[in-house]
This record gives structure tokens, sequence and C-alpha cells, in this order.
């Protein structure tokens, strides 16, 4: 029997590397990193991981998030930076026979395929390509959603400017465009009349409209207000996911300059179950029989219309970004990036223990919810002090005076953010609230000095 075969487990996933061990321990991690240090501390995620951590940085993510770009390895084993994403396959398969990688993990949205296909050509565990797949191809997710009976937007993929034109004829308007891989509302349009439309095809399909492409998703436009249902799937199963709602337009990042509250609902709210019930069910139908995609976060988006329907817009296998992360470990104590990570390199989950009691549906102990503003362009002449309540469980910013800012890139280009907890979702409303009308009179943004 070769030494491949004699390590497969219960789901055909080889245990080590074939033919190789980390050096120093069993196992030996290659991250791909694609955001700021602070939120992902791996190295007190991962203190008990023997073994060497490796990590990969795109070194674009730093500076915009107030961060130094990092200088030598920063305690870990080995970090090196990257630029283009062109050099991220060649440098991830160095990396892992250099440093005898036993599993690849990739968080970031633009990583989550990228790395699935790494890991089927390295041979390393985990999801593939085709696990993965469901959650990045929008068309794809709504087939499949649609299929088991989750209502989704009317949509098509517009491969001419004459198949956006007859979607339009008979959905009217408002239409969104999105990219069908995209992510964090980058590139998100929201066409809301014929003029709109006149100007987006010359732009997409070239001045004599004869262009010819197949990355965008077209949809009908959902109102009502988009619920979030944020968890995590280990071997397999759910267990733990809590819903919340956000009280502004995601698409409105690059104009909105108030103030935007997100906040989880409470267990008795009617939509809770309802928004779990819809998450699993979208979960399984996405899940691919005898797939490897067994653990991981998630994060679904789903429309609460005025008629009373969840429509689903789309879900993701990974944590979700902005301060979710954050707002989550105040709900539950539980961080839901470390402990996929943590899953994955199949170590022990102290913090979900904690928080799942068998037989029971995991409920927060308090509320909590994030208050923000969005990066616009201009001068900053002053910004907010850090707010004195205690129930101010974590307060950012991204900016400081002097400084000149450009306007916001994506859903999660924040100015400032906080996180508020309270006994009960009402009072957390009401505090997040006020002490956005603080930030707003705090902010002073003017035109950049001649």
């Amino acid at each position: 029997m070769s030494e491949r075969s004699e390590r497969i487990d219960e789901h055909g996933e080889p245990r080590t590397r074939p033919g190789t061990a980390g050096r120093g321990g069993d196992t030996s991690v290659v991250i791909v990193h694609r955001n700021p240090m602070e939120p992902f501390p791996y190295d007190r995620w991962l203190r008990d991981h023997e073994g060497p951590v490796v990590i990969l940085a795109a070194r674009d993510r730093f500076e915009p998030f107030g961060e130094r770009i990092p200088e030598g390895n920063l305690g870990y084993t080995h970090l090196e930076l990257f630029d283009h994403d062109d050099e991220v396959a060649g440098r991830v398969a160095r990396l892992a026979a250099e440093y005898g990688a036993t599993h690849l993990i990739g968080e970031h949205e633009a990583d989550v395929l990228r790395v699935a296909a790494l890991r089927e050509e390295l041979g390393l565990p985990g999801a593939r390509a085709a696990d993965v797949l469901p959650f990045r191809d929008k068309a794809l997710m709504k087939e499949h959603a649609a299929r088991a009976g989750v209502e989704v937007a009317p949509h098509a993929v517009p491969r001419t400017a004459a198949d956006v034109q007859a979607f339009a004829d008979v959905h009217g308007f408002p239409l969104v465009v999105k990219n069908r891989a995209g992510f964090n509302s980058i590139g998100l349009r929201i066409l809301r009349d014929r003029d709109a439309l006149t100007a987006f095809l010359t732009e997409a399909y070239g001045s004599r409209r004869d262009g010819r492409r197949d990355d965008l998703l077209l949809e009908a436009y959902v109102p009502g207000r988009m619920c979030h249902v944020d968890g995590l799937v280990v071997n397999g199963e759910v267990v733990l996911a809590w819903p919340s709602q956000y009280q502004y337009e995601l698409a409105s990042f690059g104009t909105d300059s108030g103030s935007r509250v997100d906040l989880a609902l409470d267990p008795g709210d009617p939509l809770t179950g309802r928004l779990l019930e819809l998450t699993g069910r979208t979960l399984a139908a996405l899940r691919r029989p005898g797939g490897r995609l067994r653990d991981h976060a998630f994060h679904a988006e789903i429309f609460h219309t005025p008629d009373d329907r969840l429509v689903l817009c789309e879900i993701a296998c990974r944590s979700g970004g902005g301060k979710i992360r954050e707002v989550f470990h105040t709900l539950f104590g539980v961080n839901l990036a470390e402990c996929s990570i943590r899953a994955q390199l199949g170590l022990p989950l102290p913090d979900v223990e904690r928080a799942v009691r068998p037989g029971r549906r995991p409920e927060p102990a308090r509320m909590a919810g994030q208050v923000l503003m969005m990066k616009r362009p201009g001068f900053i002449h002053a910004l907010p002090d850090v707010p004195p309540e205690p129930w101010v469980e974590h307060f950012w910013l991204y900016a400081r005076p002097g400084q000149v800012v450009p306007p916001a890139a994506g859903s999660a280009d924040f100015l400032t953010v906080a996180i508020a907890s309270a006994p009960s979702r009402a009072e957390c409303e009401r505090r997040l609230r006020s002490l956005g009308a603080r930030l707003e009179e705090q902010v002073r943004i003017g035109a950049v000095p001649s």
C-alpha cells in the first residue's frame, strides 16, 4: 500500500501532505492573508499549534487600515508579502514545499476558490474548488438555492447588451448589476432608470454595444431590509449561527456620509428562527455530496421584503467582513475566523464548546451591534474621541487628522467603527444611534487644500 493511501481519513482526506511532515511538528500551515493583521492575530489563535505558521500577505491591505507594512516575520515562522494576484499560486507552492505544508488556509473571499484549487493541486486536505464554487459564482449559487426551494431574485447572466435590455423590459427598474464573483459590494450598481441603463450598456459592452461577456449577474431589485446570518460549520454541521440586520443599504457605501447601524436580532424576534432555518437550507443546497467543505464559517445575506418574504441575496463560505466577527464575538465569545481556521487544522474549539448546549439552540447572553462611518474624500480636520461609555466594547479609527482620504472603495472601507452591547436589542439600537449622532458631529472633513 502506498504512503498516500495509508494517510486517508474517513472523509477521503490526506492526513498529512504525502511523504512530508511540517518542520518542528506534525502539522505545518501556509496562510494566504489579504487583510490587516490586527483582526487576525494568528499567533494567539494558533498558540497551541505545533509546527510552522507561514503567512503570505497582500502588501496593499495594511496602510489603508492604519497599519504599517510588516517588516520581518512578526514572530511567525515566516512572513512574506505579495503585490500581484498572479504571484500567489507559485509562491504558495514554493512555501508549501519549503515548509512541508500539511494545510493551506485562505479566509478572504478573493482567496477561498484559489486556495481550494491549490489544495487539490498540492494534495492537501480541505475544501476543493468544486466545493467552493457554488459560494463564489453567484449565478450557480442562486441555481442551487432555487432548486432547493429557497427564494432568490429573478436574475440572468447577460452576455450581450441585448440580454440586459430584454431583462429590463420584463422586470423594469431598478435593476442590480454585480460581478458574478464579486465581494464587499465592489462594482455593484443599481440602475434606476433608462438613462442609467444606457450609460451602463456603453460602459459594459462598448460604444457599439457589440461586446460579449459572462462575468456579470443582473438581478431584479428586491425591496426591504437586508439581514445577515453568520455562523460556523464544523465537520459538516452548523454548530453556531445568529442573525443581524443592516439598518442601511450596503450599496450606498460611496455616498452615505452619516452613521450606519447594524445590530443583532433578539432571540424572540419572529425573524430569528426563519432566518436561521433558511440559512440552514441554503447551506445544505450548496453542499456537494461527498464534498470536502466540512469546516468553515459562513456569512449569508437575506432580504426581508415589505410583504414579509425572505429572499436570499447571497452566501459566502467564510466569516463576514468589516467588524461582523467582533460583533459575533461580543454575542457568543466566539471569533468565527479563528474557529474556522482551528477547525480546519483539527485543533480544539473550547470557545464553541462553551457557547453550545446540546439539544438547545445557542442564544447570545446579550445583544450587540456596530455603528460605522464610511471614508469619504477630503482633508480630515477632526475625528471622534474614544467613546468613554463602558458598553462600547471596541472602537477603531482608520485615518488621522491632517490626512487626505480617498472615497470608500467598498462596503468595508470604514473611517470609524464602534461596537456596543446592551441587555436588549432596543437598548442596543438606542445606544448605537446616540453614539452615531455624536460621531457625525465630531467628524469634520473638508476640501483638500490647494
